[in-house]
């Protein structure tokens, strides 16, 4: 997806240490529809997560809400949301997270993932992570916890992310 140059205007620089993420869900989130506008950015960012066509909702340090609809592409062949479409959606959701949370001078990569399937999952999830905070840019491994609840309130799925943060290597 090409980012319309209006709305990249939006969007700091990532010269330097900054956190893209943070910076980016501020200047959006409170402007209409900027929410959308920020899911949009996060899928064109990382492809793949796009596929799902994920809606982050709410996000702060340490917490995010992802929401994805129910609807044909995401769907197995017994009419329920696809594994793998849970997968990428509690990937998200802890990504997010976690990425928030960090200090300027940080990053992370996720190193392992487990997921347990509990029931069907069917119509509109939210994806819900309260992750931890990390006070520093050290490197260390942190487990991101994520449910994935159906409409009912009912979770679908849990999933535990094991993230190894560490210090943005040094501008040259």
């Amino acid at each position: 997806m090409k980012v319309p140059a209006t709305v990249t205007k939006l969007i700091p620089s990532t010269d330097g240490h900054v956190n893209l993420i943070r910076q980016s869900w501020d200047k959006l989130s409170g402007l209409p529809g900027g929410s959308r506008v920020f899911s949009r950015i996060v899928g064109a960012m990382a492809p793949y997560t796009g596929t799902i066509d994920p809606h982050v909702a709410e996000l702060r340090a340490g917490y995010a809400e992802v929401r994805l609809r129910d609807r044909r592409g995401v769907r197995n062949h017994l009419g329920s949301v696809h594994a793998v479409a849970l997968a990428n959606l509690a990937e998200l959701t802890g990504n997010v997270a976690l990425a928030y949370a960090l200090p300027d001078d940080g990053r992370f990569i996720v190193t392992k993932m487990s997921i347990d399937y509990l029931k069907k999952a069917r119509g509109e999830l939210r994806g819900v992570c309260e992750a931890p905070v990390p006070a520093s840019s050290e490197r260390r491994e942190y487990e991101v916890p994520v449910d994935i609840f159906d409409a009912g309130g009912d979770v679908v799925a849990r999933a535990t992310l094991r993230s190894l943060v560490g210090p943005k290597p040094a501008a040259s």
